[in-house]
């Protein structure tokens, strides 16, 4: 069959023979033997001991925790509706088989609905294990920093970190074998963009949602040490619980969220082009479907192996030391995971595609073009960490900064890190992609047209072969965070007869000024590695972004018979309408969740203000009706939050699909305006994100190096950083983060707008509904400001 016969979701059909390729169901086996892995580290974490003065604030975090995420499934089910409606209207009444008949039975549809459910259920319930894994641990390692021994503050945030890699990367690879084996081929296409778009939206409402609430908590709970001068955690301030609440909804739900999405949706846009691009016959996209999967499968073992070889260097190395960088053993395990998983790529490549249609080079060829990804996952780190690493020379200039010109200097100096980091990091990506175009023009082509987009799709799979260390390494954050938080709410220190208790119980005499030493040194590395993965994840949106823009430009040949080579003509000015037009919705949004962040702040410090009791003579310990006010802001400007941000999105993406149609002013030149509208979305976010979320980690750290390294709390340099440091949060994780999400969806989703839109029993009315479609965005970007105002 002609390729431009196939073009659109309801022609993604999955090969019947790859259901005989009995090594895909070796991988059920390696998945559930990750689960099952995943869920010993949960059990290894919980047997931990810890006080039960830090077990009981543990458990206050996780009920809070638990309404938050409640809550957050509530606003799922609302927003499903919405999704569920678009994905239905077009398999069930717009999508059309060759000869004009419906494509897909109502059971179908009913199928397709159901993965798009499953989808969100995933986000979701990977998010829920992360939160509870990190609950846990928090606890555990506060107790655990009174031993002396650092080792174990590395292992414990370490082992939680991994379990929840490896539970969130299986959960999601068992899910796209079952579509791939078990799901007939000519429903699985359809049911894997219905499984992406329902992970994509998951991911989208809990990042979007977690990384405003955790920064009107963290900035409410900050501010107070400037205005009152008391110490970060003090027990009174009833921001701290709220805080230690949105570390996890926005740094654990989040990023676990996104990472699952991001995982699928790059999957999901891989396998569109192989059964779109590939023009050698089904017999060679088998071949290159099955190569994925098992790179997938076996990608899991060489993180599992990374992971106990760096925990077995580090137990020699560290066995005994009192001192202990804990960057070192992080940044070993993310170069061993790269090194392990290249060598793995090539040998498992020259047993699965040894031959491909007579040319024997192909395997190391489509080798060199996945290890350019992997090789990123490993330098990228290496280059974030020049600018929000405690020992960077930026961190340090924005210290000095502070030391000088106090706040105002500390802010300049942290934007300059952020764009040059901006700079560096997309140089970064220019040279992966570019050496990636360049071993695509060795004899893929043979097989396939646009090999170029084939090669920038298996960059951003690279580097989500080392997901769970990705996840791993970002978990690490906010257990390290809340774990200070945790000791210091516990006063633990006040118990009468603490020493001889925990001599008797547990078996060691505890250290108190070593602990809190070691657990702000930690929270150094977590921060930094926090930082790390943002731009992975960020990256693999827009790499993998240009394979679903793919789609949609063979979506308008077929149907509108238009020649691929005139799209995007820089000549036709709906092109450059539409690249002015996905820039703009970037600044909107950034804007929009800045200003929730701000409006929530501002009620969150109002609140506190007012209720924060200081009297000397009165019980220093958390006012837990208090704290659970301060939670109720924040997820109140949450949920305003997120949900005007999210439908204004939705809506965008239709409109301007619908805009788009050849039925507009222009005809068939329209098209242009939404697929450069898309190009935008993806490099406008991906500048953007990584310059304020850069920008962000370097204010945090140089924040850190005052109170850690310098030990100045209290001091005006402090409240300096503390400033810089509050500008930073809704920057680092609030607008960054969402963007991934963001441009993943708006591109996933973009692809059934445009269907829906250029579709032959819809596309003479698109132009109207997409102008009341555009009514409804900017009545939610309106309401994102007007409606959030500070106002008295």
């Amino acid at each position: 069959m002609p390729l431009c016969a196939l073009a659109n979701d309801a022609d993604l059909n999955i090969p019947e023979s790859i259901k005989s390729h009995h090594i895909l169901y070796y991988g059920f086996l390696i998945t559930i033997f990750g689960i099952l892995f995943g869920l010993s580290q949960f059990l290894k974490v919980k047997k931990l001991k810890a006080h039960h003065s830090m077990l009981e604030i543990a458990d206050v975090i996780y009920s809070t925790c638990k309404a938050y995420l409640t809550q957050q499934g509530k606003f799922l089910a609302i927003l499903f509706v919405f999704i569920g409606a678009s994905v239905a209207g077009y398999f069930g009444f717009l999508a059309k088989d060759d000869n004009g008949n419906a494509a897909f039975s109502a059971w179908g549809v009913l199928l397709i609905l159901s993965w798009t459910v499953v989808g969100i259920l995933g986000s979701y319930s990977v998010a829920a294990f992360g939160i509870r894994m990190n609950t846990l641990a928090n606890a555990r390692m506060a107790f655990a920093s009174l031993k002396r021994r650092p080792l174990h503050l590395l292992n414990i945030p370490l082992d939680a970190g991994m379990g929840i890699g490896i539970v969130l990367i299986c959960v999601e690879l068992t899910m796209m074998l079952f579509i791939l084996l078990l799901v007939p081929g000519k429903l699985a296409g359809a049911c894997f963009i219905g499984f992406a778009i329902g992970e994509s939206l998951g991911a989208s409402v809990l990042r979007i949602a977690g990384g405003i609430f955790t920064k009107i908590a963290d900035i409410g709970s900050d501010l107070m040490k400037v205005v009152f001068k008391i110490e970060e955690d003090d027990p009174r301030n009833p921001g701290v619980i709220a805080d230690c609440t949105g570390d996890n909804a926005g740094d654990s739900v989040g990023p676990t969220a996104d990472g699952f999405e991001t995982y699928g949706v790059t999957g999901v846009a891989l396998i569109s082009f192989i059964l779109l691009g590939v023009t050698a016959g089904p017999d060679i996209q088998v071949q290159l479907l099955v190569w994925i999967f098992v790179m997938r499968i076996l990608m899991i073992l060489t993180s599992m192996m990374a992971f106990y070889i760096n925990k077995f260097i580090s137990n020699i190395s560290y066995k005994n030391a009192e001192e202990l960088d804990f960057e070192i053993p992080l940044t070993r395990l993310v170069w061993i995971t790269s090194i392990l998983s290249i060598v793995v790529t090539f040998i498992a490549s020259y047993f699965l595609i040894p031959d491909m249609k007579g040319n024997t080079n192909l395997w190391w060829i489509l080798s060199c073009i996945i290890s350019c990804g992997t090789l990123g996952a490993a330098l990228i780190p290496e280059l974030i960490k020049l600018f929000t690493s405690p020992h960077s020379t930026h961190v340090q200039e924005v210290v000095k900064a502070g030391k000088e010109g106090g706040a105002s200097l500390v802010i300049l100096s942290g934007f300059v890190a952020g764009n040059f980091s901006a700079f560096w990091l997309g140089i970064n990506f220019v040279g992966l992609m570019f050496f990636a175009y360049l071993a695509s023009t060795f004899g893929l082509s043979e097989i396939m047209i646009y090999p170029s987009i084939f090669a920038f799709g298996l960059v951003a799979f690279g580097m989500l072969g080392m997901g769970p260390v990705t996840i791993a390494v970002d978990s690490y954050g906010p257990v390290t965070d809340n774990a200070q938080s945790v000791y210091e709410l516990s006063l633990i220190e006040s118990i009468p007869d603490i020493d001889a208790e925990i001599e008797r119980d547990f078996g060691f005499k505890p250290d108190w000024e070593k602990a809190k030493y070691y657990l702000e040194a930690n929270d150094e590395a977590g921060n930094t590695f926090k930082a790390t993965a943002k731009p992975v994840l960020i990256g693999t949106a827009v790499v993998g972004a240009t394979t679903m823009i793919f789609s949609l430009i063979l979506l308008i040949q077929k149907t509108l018979h238009v020649d691929p080579v005139t799209i995007l003509n820089l000549l036709n000015p709906y092109t450059i309408l539409g690249f002015i037009a996905g820039g703009s919705v970037i600044y909107w949004f950034t804007g929009a969740a800045t200003q929730a962040v701000s409006a929530g702040a501002y009620r969150a410090v109002e609140f506190i203000k007012k209720n924060i009791n200081l009297d000397p003579n009165a019980p220093k310990k958390a006012d837990i009706a208090k704290s659970v006010e301060v939670v109720k802001i924040c997820t109140q400007f949450a949920q305003k939050g997120m949900f005007n941000i999210f439908i204004a999105i939705f809506f965008f993406a239709l409109a301007f699909a619908c805009l788009s149609s050849p039925a507009s002013i222009g005809g068939n030149m329209a098209v242009d305006f939404f697929i450069s509208y898309l190009i935008a979305i993806a490099v406008f976010g991906l500048f953007q994100a990584i310059f304020m979320a850069n920008a962000g980690g370097c204010w945090d750290n140089a924040k850190k190096v005052v109170e850690v390294d310098l030990r100045a709390k209290g001091t005006e340099l402090h409240a300096a950083t503390v400033v810089g440091d509050t500008v930073g949060d809704p920057f680092k994780d609030t607008s960054s983060v969402a963007l991934n999400p963001i441009i993943k969806f708006t591109t996933l989703f973009g692809l059934l707008a445009m269907e829906i839109s250029i579709s032959e029993s819809f596309r003479n009315v698109a132009p109207y509904v997409g102008l009341v479609f555009l009514a409804i965005a900017l009545t939610f970007v309106w309401r994102s400001f007007y409606k959030m105002r500070i106002d008295k």
